[in-house]
């Protein structure tokens, strides 16, 4: 009886260095898989051990309390579904309408400085000696027996409930801006949704915030601020910060506008949390720029074209409103936990059907 042919070439193919070399890469993109207790395919798994994004590392994290107002560099900060913690939870409102206000209409607002200390946020004007303090956050009591509770304070045209703290109280800021104007604290006895892509109908799910405009989470790229910012240098003009922008979440690695197309993120320190573990963020719609990040954090003044006319040469890349630029990522936690400077974030999962005011989530 006649043995099975046997090609022995291709047993000797599997010796060669090229296949070595794949069997080495494919068993290490599976042990990286078991150890991560990621739900990924190997072969996914190989495609983000091998992919730049993978290095993504956070950098920095910012809140800003006070809507509009100067924002404060954190280390570490619990991420909440509403966002990071007491980002964005006051706001700065007309007296006499109750609608609130921000850099687009007083780009005075980030000489309003922040700082917290203990259970204190601290405001104060720069350059003088204006400083309040409140509590932060406010016990419900303390509210109920200080402030007002008014149903009728406007953000981009929905009203929702918040506690008006007294007049006496913001009159040095109302002078700085020229305006009468009066602080509130979002309450929660009527929650706000977030807006856009962010809404029930579009992202499929209930997603509360405070006073952020559309939802709870910006992410920017340095990547993507030193591509910016070598145009803007070309041009003859002044490199930003990225403070400009006025993100919550800083990351550093990735090609520049790679966050064009996340769609899911996770956020873990490397051998500590599994993929259960991580933190997860959702990635509805890119942010789509006004003029504000032409306002100089420092001083207050607005430049009357820059960085608005660079970006909008190259930026203008969504379908949904192609009138405005493109930087950075709005994002809705998917779950709740600490989040720190230091830990990696990993792009799960991508798309290129990102579409402002259009798009359902799910369909991404």
């Amino acid at each position: 009886m006649s043995g099975i042919p046997v090609d022995w070439e291709f047993f000797e193919h599997l010796r060669s260095p090229p296949a070595i070399v794949a069997f080495v890469i494919i068993f290490v993109a599976i042990l990286y898989a078991a150890l991560q207790d990621t739900p990924h395919d190997p072969f996914k798994s190989l495609l983000s051990l091998l992919s730049p994004k993978f290095n993504t590392e956070i950098t920095s994290l910012r809140i800003y309390p006070i809507k509009s107002c100067r924002g404060i560099p954190v280390t570490s900060r619990k991420l909440l579904k509403t966002g990071l913690f007491l980002d964005r939870n006051w706001m700065f409102v007309d007296a006499a309408t109750n609608k609130f206000i921000t850099i687009r209409q007083h780009s005075k607002m980030t000489l309003i400085d922040t700082a917290l200390s203990d259970d204190q946020l601290h405001i104060s004007i720069r350059g003088t000696g204006t400083q309040i303090s409140i509590l932060a956050p406010p016990p419900l009591e303390w509210l109920q027996e200080n402030c007002v509770l008014c149903s009728d304070v406007e953000i981009w045209g929905d009203k929702t409930d918040a506690w008006m703290y007294p007049a006496d109280l913001t009159k040095p800021f109302g002078a700085l801006l020229g305006a009468e104007i009066r602080l509130v604290y979002k309450a929660a006895s009527q929650p706000r949704l977030c807006d856009a892509n962010g809404s029930p109908e579009l992202l499929g799910r209930m997603q509360n915030h405070h006073f952020a405009d559309m939802m709870s989470v910006l992410v920017g790229s340095e990547a993507s601020l030193a591509e910016l910012n070598r145009r803007l240098a070309a041009g003859g003009h002044d490199e930003l910060t990225i403070e400009r922008f006025r993100p919550n979440i800083i990351v550093r690695g990735g090609e520049p506008w790679s966050e064009d197309r996340w769609k899911r993120l996770r956020i873990y320190t490397p051998g500590v949390r599994t993929f259960d573990q991580s933190l997860k963020l959702d990635c509805p719609a890119r942010c789509l720029r006004c003029q504000v990040p032409n306002v100089n954090p420092e001083t207050g003044v607005k430049h009357d074209a820059q960085p608005w006319k660079t970006l909008c040469e190259y930026r203008r890349i969504d379908l949904g409103f192609k009138g405005k630029p493109v930087f950075g990522m709005l994002c809705v936690p998917a779950n709740e936990g600490v989040i720190e400077v230091g830990m990696r974030l990993e792009v799960v999962e991508t798309t290129g059907k990102h579409h402002y005011t259009v798009a359902h989530f799910k369909d991404l």
